[in-house]
């Protein structure tokens, strides 16, 4: 199972929110760069970046601080937020960036997706963030009545890379990730399941690794920045 480390940018800084609420963000780095070497100095394999400004506005925002991450940085990234036609995949990916994930568009243009994934084998991921077992998109401003399994389920012969399942109700909370729900969907694809939202032990991962569900990765964001999570640690447990 990989682990994830996640940058979040707000106005250029690498920030973590409270449940996905843009108001309740804290900072954790004015220089999201030095954050990924350091993720990439303590031997992550894979960074998971997002672009909140971008999520909410509907087109990339923050692309100054993703860019010098990917310069800075020799492991593969993947990025969300904002990424809603087929110009903006094409230049992220022509940009070195490893995977796009597609959330809003999953709902709102499940073609797009279905597209993307044929163009770029292998590059293209789903991003599918709930409240309650709902779909919520836009930056997680907007409620669907979209069930989760049902979203994944309509992707599974579009050959997407991975389903990177985030329960709002979670994420920043520090309370642990939702197991049963994230092992539930990942019984009920095919598609590889990355884990997102409450990792924040490394109890939690082992939990996740020992789900009973051959989950792909998981993510963690505020426990490596408030060091309750050792990355170099976790990795190392993971690996074992």
């Amino acid at each position: 199972m990989i682990l994830y480390p996640a940058i979040d940018l707000k106005d250029g800084q690498a920030v973590r929110l409270l449940r996905g609420d843009m108001d309740k963000a804290t900072v954790f780095n004015d220089d999201p760069a030095a954050q990924a070497r350091a993720f990439v100095e303590a031997g992550c394999e894979w960074l998971h970046l997002v672009d909140l400004n971008g999520a909410f506005e509907g087109t990339p925002v923050n692309a100054a601080p993703v860019e010098a991450i990917l310069a800075a940085c020799p492991v593969p990234a993947q990025l969300g937020g904002g990424i809603r036609d087929m110009a903006t995949i094409e230049t992220w990916l022509d940009k070195g960036l490893a995977r796009v994930i597609l959330g809003t568009v999953a709902v709102e243009n499940p073609d797009l997706v279905r597209q993307a994934a044929r163009a770029f084998p292998g590059h293209v991921a789903v991003g599918i963030d709930a409240r309650g077992g709902k779909v919520a998109t836009r930056g997680w401003a907007e409620e669907t009545e979209v069930e989760v399994t049902d979203l994944a389920r309509s992707f599974e012969d579009a050959g997407v890379a991975a389903i990177i399942y985030t329960d709002i109700n979670r994420d920043g909370a520090m309370q642990g990730p939702n197991i049963a729900a994230t092992a539930a969907l990942a019984q009920a694809v095919s598609i590889p399941v990355i884990a997102s939202g409450g990792v924040s032990s490394l109890d939690d991962l082992i939990a996740l690794r020992d789900c009973g569900a051959a989950l792909d990765g998981a993510i963690s964001g505020r426990a490596l920045y408030d060091g309750a999570l050792d990355l170099a640690q976790a990795l190392a447990t993971l690996k074992a």
